[in-house]
């Protein structure tokens, strides 16, 4: 990835004093929790002995970790990297002498245990190196969860052969890939040679002809790489926005957290984070259980200004219009269903009150045929007088009625 450069003055860069402003607010917080949470407390600490350099390089689990949180417009791999990166910084986070260090080397383990033990190896780094094992070693004697566990517990740091760091993800599993205490790659082996040239990597696997490789490099280049990988700062990426790398712990004084913060994002916008400041969103500083502190934050909420066109919010207006038309149609088309509906049930209603009235007329009068008959009244009622036929006259009545 090309390294951009920023201008001086330029917005795409840290403000020294807006870092320091920051880190100072965030340390000085935790001074007052950890104080507030020691009086409230009612167990009482032990005094430091005088060969304890703890609160000097705050190694221990004493004070608490100081947290570089980097936010992107887009995310910043495509799938988990379970090879960490590394960045190096001007104040090491792990500088104590009594570091209690566990290397994973490539098999055998013989050779980088002898390497250890040569005497141009210094004597200090070796020291702390407290546990060498093999792969084939590892692999069968912690297969259970709570062997994992207690070796993750024994050591403070774990570092692995470059060679078969990806075999050790199902190797450990969660236990340590899902902690800080994930193992850190170092580069053991010679570098092969041929006629004074580096092997490229696609050509590793067929051996050099004129001259013999070792399986590890000198001491004096294996120190180097253990030392180098000590003094970094581990990068672990994910597929998303966010990352969070440590940069410093609570008893530090500001300016070396200033310092490493701005080691660590120069070096994330110039090797890791696609487009570089571009597509970087907001910077923060955070304790282990404080708010996040902002150090930086971008003008724009993305990419390109490309990215948001004013053509798209027209169309996204005219659709919106064009879906209340058809919502109106709609309306219309169900006032006219409305007003069928209402007709037909007005029509439903007319025919039922004249069968009503005719059901009553016709009780009653069958219930007047009956008050007749029990009466022995044979006159015929209105009803049923037009209702009987007319008997045609005879020839005399017309006669009588002519006359």
């Amino acid at each position: 990835m090309a390294v951009s450069v920023v201008k001086t003055g330029s917005k795409y860069q840290l403000d020294a004093d807006q870092v320091l402003r920051a880190s100072t607010a965030l340390l000085s917080h935790i001074k007052a929790e950890d104080q507030r949470k020691a009086a409230d407390s009612t167990v009482k600490k032990l005094p430091l002995g005088d060969g304890d350099d703890s609160e000097d390089d705050g190694s221990t689990g004493e004070h608490s970790p100081i947290w570089l949180i980097l936010t992107t417009k887009k995310h910043l791999v495509d799938k988990n990297r379970m090879k960490p990166g590394k960045i190096a910084v001007p104040h090491p986070l792990n500088p104590s002498s009594t570091l209690n260090v566990c290397l994973i080397t490539a098999d055998p383990q013989r050779a980088v245990k002898d390497t250890i033990a040569d005497p141009a190896f210094p004597p200090e780094l070796a020291a702390k190196i407290t546990k060498v094992i093999g792969f084939s070693k590892l692999r069968d004697r912690y297969k259970s969860f709570e062997s994992r566990r207690q070796l993750l517990a024994e050591h403070d740091l774990f570092l692995a052969d470059d060679r078969i760091i990806l075999r050790l993800v199902n190797t450990l599993g969660k236990i340590f890939f899902k902690s800080s205490k994930r193992p850190i790659s170092v580069r053991l082996e010679e570098i092969q040679r041929v006629n004074g040239k580096r092997v490229k990597a696609a050509d590793k696997k067929r051996p050099p002809t004129d001259e013999k490789i070792a399986s590890v490099a000198a001491p004096a280049v294996v120190a180097r790489e253990i030392e180098r990988a000590l003094a970094c700062v581990p990068v672990n990426l994910s597929p998303a926005a966010t990352a969070a790398l440590r940069v410093g712990w609570s008893n530090w004084p500001a300016q070396k957290v200033v310092e490493n913060v701005s080691a660590v994002v120069e070096a994330m916008v110039d090797k890791y984070v696609a487009r570089g400041w571009k597509n970087l969103k907001a910077v923060h500083v955070k304790g282990a259980n404080t708010a996040a502190m902002p150090v930086w934050l971008a003008d724009e909420l993305w990419l390109e200004e490309g990215d948001v066109k004013e053509d798209d919010v027209m169309k996204v207006e005219d659709s919106s219009k064009k879906r209340k038309s058809i919502e109106g149609a709609d309306a219309g088309k169900k006032s006219k269903k409305s007003k069928l509906l209402t007709s037909a049930a007005v029509e439903r209603d007319e025919e039922e009150e004249e069968e009503l009235k005719a059901r009553k007329s016709k009780l009653k009068a069958q219930k007047a045929k009956a008050v007749a008959k029990v009466n022995g009244d044979a006159l015929l009622l209105p009803q049923e007088a037009s209702s009987t036929p007319k008997k045609p006259r005879t020839k005399l009545a017309k006669m009588k009625k002519a006359t």
